[in-house]
């Protein structure tokens, strides 16, 4: 299990509509991908998937940022993001609406499949 410490310290320090938000999200992130590990990823709290990156989350003054790092994954759940701000791998939330856990839940699969695709379902060596 990944040390958690400094994911948790950033979470702890976000007004708690954030916060609350940025933890169910990574609940349903956990759930979506059990074989997924927690990390840090360009300053921000990640899920690794067989030593690749998979998904990551943060929050800015204005929204909540979920990073599937994927415009393909972005782009082949257009239908599903409607009303949702995306660019190219980041669907932008605020607290008041969330992302639903269902499209979480796809997003964070179709990124899993994807590694999977691109790396033969390996980890890195």
């Amino acid at each position: 299990m990944a040390d958690t410490t400094q994911i948790d310290t950033i979470l702890a320090r976000l007004p708690a509509d954030q916060r609350a938000a940025l933890q169910d999200l990574r609940g349903t992130i956990a759930e979506a991908a059990p074989d997924a590990v927690e990390a840090m990823s360009y300053g921000a709290p990640a899920f690794r998937y067989r030593d690749h990156p998979l998904v990551s989350y943060a929050a800015a003054k204005a929204h909540c940022a979920f990073y599937v790092m994927s415009p393909d994954v972005i782009a082949g759940h257009e239908a599903d993001l409607n009303g949702f701000d995306t660019s190219k791998g980041t669907v932008r939330f605020t607290p008041d609406r969330p992302l639903p856990t269902d499209l979480v839940t796809k997003l964070v699969r179709a990124r899993m499949a994807e590694t999977d695709e691109r790396w033969g379902g390996k980890a890195r060596r």
